[in-house]
């Protein structure tokens, strides 16, 4: 099944494309020849594939060793996962560039789902598929059920969510648009995402669960903290786009005041957590701005008795440890 906005033209006849997939890695020399199999198994081959090292102080090489012959090695010196995939698309040569992170894989008929796609709607420049979130449960949860995917209105939706995971992209979009933002280490993908389609390019999904995106895991940690300040700053940049509607203004506004109340919670987590500042931290998540009336009276609860707070907190994590770091992502 296809989801996808409607076509601006009528689609007479069709085209293959060729696909470039690229695979940054970083110290994943244990984990890369699964990923590397993956691609080799497609059902459709890919046209190219190639491999960027940034700067892995691991034995990548002898990893690579069994495939040296079926793809393109490009490296440089550890300047994290945008420049990473920069360098490997200023390699590639296919029509789209279809990106697959090192320590995932893809379904065997990804890229012949992601080529019908592309013969059916010549009009689209980002391809995606549902993925598979494996947190090594017995039945992984599916992307598109926690983040669904935008149909209409995909300028508004993509300020609100990133609907698409490691999209096959038309590399001459890409280009022009000078790819990654390599100042970035949180957070890149959905700024390009961003870019893209505030730029005028449309997305496609083919509803079938065919990435395997692997969870790490997560908690309420300083890195998480760091993720979600990552992503505000990530919003606050696309107030300077000079093509946004009213309306798009104040989606982008409302996903702003959400998301740095997320940060605040966050800020107040962690402190108890680390019993330090932790009725400073919660008095700011209460006296935030537009926040709920039931989480200013639990921040304020926290602030006047935060050891109470504190044993509550670590009865929910232990909860949430039962369940999928996705889970934990969002909450």
């Amino acid at each position: 099944m296809i989801e996808a906005p409607s076509p601006p033209y009528v689609v007479a006849g069709r085209r293959a494309v060729t696909f470039s997939v690229v695979v940054a890695v970083f110290d994943a020399a244990r984990m890369i020849g699964d990923a590397l199999t993956s691609i080799l198994e497609q059902t459709r081959p890919a046209d190219e594939i190639v491999v960027s090292d940034d700067g892995s102080t691991d034995d990548l090489d002898g990893a690579l060793a069994p495939f040296r012959d079926r793809i393109r090695l490009v490296r440089g010196t550890n300047a994290g996962p945008s420049a990473a995939r920069n360098r490997a698309i200023a390699a590639a040569s296919g029509d789209f560039v279809v990106s697959l992170d090192a320590d995932d894989a893809f379904l065997p008929t990804r890229l012949e789902r992601l080529g019908e796609l592309a013969e059916a709607r010549p009009d689209l420049d980002i391809l995606a598929t549902d993925a598979y979130l494996d947190a090594g449960e017995p039945e992984p949860r599916r992307f598109n059920a926690a983040t669904p995917f935008a149909v209409d209105d995909q300028r508004s939706a993509i300020m609100q969510r990133c609907f698409v995971v490691c999209p096959a992209i038309r590399r001459s979009r890409l280009e022009a648009l000078g790819g990654f933002d390599e100042s970035l280490r949180v957070g890149e993908d959905w700024e390009l995402i961003v870019r893209l389609i505030l730029a005028g390019a449309t997305a496609g999904l083919v509803d079938e669960p065919l990435y395997r995106y692997r969870l790490r895991p997560d908690s309420l940690s300083a890195s998480r903290l760091e993720s979600l300040r990552a992503r505000v700053r990530l919003l606050e940049s696309v107030r300077s786009h000079p093509g946004l509607t009213r309306a798009e203004r104040a989606t982008l506004e409302r996903e702003i005041e959400s998301r740095a109340r997320a940060v605040l919670r966050a800020e107040a987590e962690v402190a108890l957590g680390g019993k330090r500042g932790a009725r400073r931290a919660a008095l700011k998540l209460a006296a935030g701005h537009a926040v709920p009336p039931r989480e200013r009276l639990r921040a304020v609860t926290w602030a006047v008795a935060p050891k109470a707070a504190r044993s509550s907190l670590l009865s929910r994590r232990n909860g949430l440890a039962s369940s999928s770091p996705w889970e934990r992502e969002q909450g």
